[in-house]
C-alpha cells in the first residue's frame, strides 16, 4: 500500500488542488491519503472534510511544525510505501506508478524523488543538492559557485553543471515530492528529526538514509508541479533566522568532532554570520512593505 502524507498550512486553495489531482492520479492504486493540518486559520481541514471524505485528516489545535507533523501522519500511515507531499504540489499524469515501479525494479533505492515543475514558468526546478559540507558552503560563501555556477568543482553544491533531464543517485533531493520505503526510513531511525522543525529535516534523513546503506534517486520523467514557499514564506523573515538555526544544529550534530576544531569553528561562523546578514536584509524589506 501507498501512503501519501502531506501536511498543511494556512494553504487551503493549493491543497484543494493537490487532492483534486491525487484522485485523477492514484485510481487503481492501493492507497491511503492523510492529511495533517497544522492549526490552519483559512478553513483547510473543514474544506477537507467536506470535499473529500476519503481522505484521514488529522487536526492538530497548535502549528507542529513540517517535521512533527509528517511524524504524527506517519505514525497513521499503514503503508510500505511512504510518500511526502507538499499542499503546494499537483500530480502529472502517471507519476505515482513511475515512482513505485522505480523503487520496484531497484532493490538498493530507498528513497526516490520526483521532478518538480514550476507552477509559474514551467521550467524545472533545481531541486537537488550535495550534503551541505564545509567545502560546498564555504564555495558559496567565497563566491567561486557563483562565478562558476556549471563548474564541477566550484558550483558542486546546488550541482549547476546538470539540467536535471536524466535520472541519477543524488545526496539530497527536497521532500516536496519524496518517496521512500518504510524499511529504509526504519533503517535510518525514523523520519524526521525534530530538532529540525522545518529546515533541514529532509537533509537530515537523506544523511542517514546513506549512513544506512541506502541509495537515493531522483527520476525526471516523474513529474509533479511546485509552486514553492507556499506557507514558509509568508513569513521570511523569521524562516531564514529558522533556516540557518537549522544548519547549525545539523553541523553540531554530524560535524562537531569529525571536523577538526579549527575547520568546524571558522565554517560555522561563517555561515552565522551570513546568516544574520540575510536576516537583517529581510527584516527591513518586510518593514519596508508594511509602511
Amino acid at each position: 500500500m501507498l501512503s501519501v502524507l502531506i501536511v498543511n498550512w494556512n494553504t487551503r486553495e493549493l491543497l484543494r488542488a493537490c487532492l483534486h489531482s491525487l484522485r485523477a492520479s492514484h485510481a487503481g492504486l492501493e492507497h491511503e491519503i492523510i492529511v495533517m493540518d497544522n492549526d490552519s486559520n483559512d478553513d483547510s481541514a473543514p474544506m477537507v472534510a467536506r470535499e473529500f471524505p476519503e481522505v484521514i485528516l488529522l487536526a492538530e489545535k497548535r502549528n507542529l511544525g513540517f517535521a512533527a507533523g509528517n511524524n504524527r501522519a506517519f505514525e497513521r500511515a499503514r503503508g510500505e510505501l511512504i510518500w511526502l507531499l507538499n499542499p503546494d504540489t499537483e500530480v502529472l499524469e502517471d507519476a505515482p506508478r513511475r515512482l513505485i515501479q522505480f523503487l520496484e525494479k531497484n532493490p538498493r533505492v530507498g528513497a526516490v524523488a520526483s521532478a518538480l515543475i514550476d507552477a509559474r514558468s514551467g521550467e524545472i526546478q533545481r531541486s537537488c543538492r550535495t550534503f551541505p559540507t564545509p567545502a560546498a558552503l564555504w564555495s558559496q560563501a567565497l563566491g567561486l559557485a557563483r562565478a562558476f555556477p556549471h563548474s564541477r568543482r566550484f558550483g558542486f553544491y546546488k550541482m549547476g553543471w546538470w539540467n536535471y533531464r536524466d535520472a541519477r543517485e543524488v545526496d539530497q533531493p527536497m521532500a516536496s515530492s519524496f518517496l521512500l520505503r518504510r524499511q529504509a526510513v526504519e533503517d535510518a531511525g525514523g523520519l524526521f528529526d525534530e530538532e529540525f522543525p522545518i529546515f533541514f529535516n529532509d537533509v537530515d534523513l537523506c544523511w542517514r538514509l546513506k549512513r544506512a546503506g541506502w541509495e537515493i534517486w531522483f527520476l525526471s520523467d516523474a513529474r509533479v508541479t511546485h509552486w514553492g514557499g507556499a506557507a514558509t514564506g509568508q513569513i521570511k523573515a523569521a524562516m531564514i533566522a529558522e533556516s540557518h538555526r537549522a544548519l547549525r544544529h545539523f553541523y553540531r550534530k554530524w560535524f562537531r568532532g569529525a571536523l577538526s576544531p579549527p575547520v568546524y569553528i571558522a565554517t560555522v561562523a561563517m555561515f552565522e554570520c551570513a546568516g544574520r546578514v540575510r536576516h537583517l536584509l529581510a527584516s527591513r524589506r518586510e518593514k519596508k512593505s508594511e509602511r
